[in-house]
């Protein structure tokens, strides 16, 4: 185990402030519309992949962002991640994704519509920032089976083309499933004997989960977040191969020399809706995840403008 800088928040939640009231209706928009309007989205559904993929891309572009479609081919259908930047002085890069598809038979409001609802409700706040390492967004296609964990899943296409151009991505965040909070006692699950001896028992926290050899990273965005954000958080950097800890975007960006952490509500570990026809919109816990969201902005600009 690997301590963690800084303490959880405790006590209740402030209200929102106006500001977060402001974020608090995007994100409920984003979600309903990937969610609730477009549904299950994926290679079986390709036109609400496709119209999940072109609603990212008009607000990106409506952010004042120029979308660059990264794409590739499956089964001769064409498939596209879609990233926007904003240039720093040095070449360091700060990465956030977050993948836009569903599996297989769900709407896929909590996983991971939240999540690209905060992608996108974060791209809106930088696009007016000027930071000193570069600061990209990425929607990625293909997270869920049947191309998890494989060269066909979005986001292992995206990193190894990273590679391939020297990228130099100082840290990668994946926003995975960031929706659902619970205060009921014994609402909160682990993958590994000993977990629940250490960390709490009750869903109300966000998770930063990394590999070992993404601990700093871990360390540096959990440390932030304590000082900011108004939500109970826990991290941990874990052998990437207890169950879990890879289970987002980020592995892809293991495979190719980059560090890379996951913020989570710890989705099958928590969610009662995981990979559900009943992941819808009702579900999620907007005020919970605007705080998070809130938070978040502060870590990317503290990574973003760090020294090296």
């Amino acid at each position: 185990m690997i301590r963690m800088p800084g303490r959880s928040f405790r006590g209740p939640a402030p209200q929102l402030t106006p500001d977060e009231m402001t974020l608090r209706h995007e994100l409920v928009a984003h979600v309903q519309k990937l969610g609730g309007e477009i549904g299950e989205r994926n290679l079986a559904h390709y036109p609400q992949l496709a119209e999940a993929a072109h609603y990212i891309e008009t607000e990106l572009t409506g952010a004042g962002y120029q979308v660059r479609r990264d794409s590739y081919e499956i089964e001769g259908k064409t498939c596209s991640n879609l990233e926007v930047e904003l240039g720093g002085v040095s070449r360091d890069i700060v990465l956030i994704g977050a993948h836009y598809d569903s599996v297989f038979g769900s709407p896929g409001a909590n996983d991971n519509g939240s999540g690209v609802a905060a992608l996108l409700a974060l791209a809106h706040r930088f696009a007016v920032t000027h930071n000193s390492k570069t600061v990209r967004f990425v929607a990625f296609v293909n997270e869920e089976p049947f191309y998890f964990q494989s060269a066909e899943m979005g986001s292992f296409v995206y990193a190894e083309r990273c590679r391939e151009r020297r990228d130099e991505i100082s840290a990668m965040i994946s926003l995975e499933t960031i929706g659902y909070f619970s205060s009921q006692a014994g609402s909160q699950r682990y993958p590994a004997l000993g977990l629940g001896l250490i960390y709490p028992r009750t869903g109300n926290f966000i998770g930063f989960v990394g590999n070992v050899a993404s601990r700093s990273l871990v360390r540096a965005a959990i440390g932030e977040f304590r000082r900011q954000a108004k939500i109970p958080s826990e991290g941990a950097a874990l052998p990437a191969m207890v169950p879990g800890v890879g289970w987002s975007d980020q592995w892809s960006f293991w495979q190719h020399g980059y560090a890379g952490i996951m913020v989570t509500d710890t989705a099958p570990f928590r969610y009662p809706h995981y990979h559900a026809t009943s992941d819808t919109p009702d579900k999620l816990d907007y005020d919970s995840m605007t705080r998070v969201v809130a938070g978040m902005e502060k870590v990317i600009q503290h990574l973003a403008n760090a020294s090296p």
